[in-house]
């Protein structure tokens, strides 16, 4: 397997220093950037597997980078911050994060942590593709197309999919969608993230996001994929 690259836009030089060093020793190849701009340019010139991405960067702004990213690459984010709020957290996943670490961190969580988005990523899919009643996944390509009209999602947008997809008609717990798609990640254990991931999700497939056709609520216990509403 080759080697896998992460790439750390972090302003902070002893941070990156020993991060680093961990991640050598684990071992992935390290690229690092010192500013948002570089981290933009490095993310074209070296197509990471993985990002690292501080919040508080010199030009751009954390949260604008990841938004930047989102538009049209789907590379996994795994945002780096002090600050600690649950608010904080949840807009780090609204603007695409995949995970959000909190500052200062223990070098072997974040390890887990990446190898978990890591295998998320890496997790094999079927050759070919599904139709569910107005929702097709072309696994192969990475593609989906819902009423007839293709839709760009990031990774986790169509892992989570994927999910609702091989459930249909079935009510799945929040518990049982962080398990699935998140495993022991601390920050999903609260039930607020997995739900701005299904938000994000709606934004894109359903007609009306505020009326959603395909992806329900079950009051008090999580969501049912309608593959036929």
């Amino acid at each position: 397997m080759a080697q896998q690259r992460i790439l750390i836009i972090d302003d902070d030089a002893d941070i990156v220093k020993t991060v680093s060093a961990n991640l050598e020793l684990d071992g992935f190849f390290v690229i690092s950037a010192g500013c948002g701009n570089d981290g933009l340019a490095a993310v074209q010139s070296h197509a990471p597997d993985l990002v690292l991405l501080d919040l508080n960067l010199p030009d751009i702004d954390g949260i604008k980078i990841c938004q930047i990213l989102r538009r049209d690459n789907d590379v996994p984010v795994i945002m780096l911050s002090a600050r600690d709020t649950v608010s904080d957290k949840l807009l780090g996943l609204e603007c695409g994060a995949d995970d959000y670490l909190v500052k200062p961190f223990n070098s072997l969580e974040l390890s887990a942590r990446i190898r978990t988005v890591l295998r998320r990523v890496r997790r094999s899919e079927p050759p070919g593709g599904c139709r569910n009643g107005d929702v097709v996944l072309d696994y192969r390509n990475h593609q989906v197309t819902v009423l007839g009209r293709e839709i760009g999602l990031t990774r986790t947008e169509f892992t989570l999919l994927e999910l609702f997809v091989s459930h249909a008609s079935e009510t799945l717990s929040r518990e049982f969608i962080q398990s699935q798609n998140w495993g022991d990640s601390k920050l999903y254990a609260h039930s607020r993230a997995v739900d701005v991931h299904v938000q994000r999700l709606r934004k894109k497939i359903e007609p009306s996001p505020q009326v959603p056709r395909f992806i329900l609520t079950v009051a008090g216990v999580g969501y049912r994929f309608d593959p036929n509403p």
